[in-house]
C-alpha cells in the first residue's frame, strides 16, 4: 500500500515528499551512523531516488565513507538522507523525519555487530 510521505529538517530549509511505496525500512547500528546522529543506532527508510522530491536550497552533501554520503540542513544541521554507490538507484530517508505512518515496520538491525551496549534491542528482527 502506497502512503504519501512528507518530512522536513529542523528549520524547515529541507523538505521532501514521496508517494512511492518503500523498499525496505531497518535500524542502523553502524558507528559512522552512530556518530552522524549522535544516537545509538538510526532508523533509515529505502526509497527509489527518482521517486523522492526535495525542495528547499539549504540541502548540503558530506562524503562520509568511500561509498557514502549523507546529506544534511546547512543552516540547522539535520542528517536527513544517505546514499551510496552499493545502492545508487536508492535514496534512505531518517524514519525519525517523518512523523506519520509509513507503509512499513522496521524490519531488522544492521550492522548490529557494532551496536552500543548501553542500549537493549529486545526484539525479534533480525540482525546482520
Amino acid at each position: 500500500m502506497i502512503i504519501p510521505v512528507h518530512g522536513q529538517c529542523l528549520c524547515g530549509g529541507v523538505l521532501f515528499s514521496t508517494e512511492s511505496e518503500s523498499l525496505w525500512c531497518a535500524h542502523c547500528h553502524c558507528t559512522l551512523c552512530q556518530i552522524a546522529h549522535g544516537a545509538a543506532f538510526v532508523t533509515w527508510v529505502g526509497y527509489k531516488v527518482d521517486s523522492v522530491q526535495i525542495q528547499g536550497t539549504d540541502l548540503t552533501w558530506f562524503k562520509s565513507s568511500d561509498e557514502g554520503e549523507r546529506g544534511f540542513c546547512r543552516e540547522c544541521g539535520t542528517t536527513l538522507f544517505f546514499r551510496s554507490s552499493q545502492w545508487p538507484a536508492q535514496l534512505h530517508i531518517a524514519r525519525g523525519l517523518i512523523q506519520d505512518d509509513i507503509d512499513r515496520l522496521p524490519e531488522g538491525h544492521a550492522f548490529y555487530d557494532t551496536h552500543v551496549n548501553w542500549v537493549s534491542t529486545d526484539d525479534d528482527l533480525p540482525t546482520t
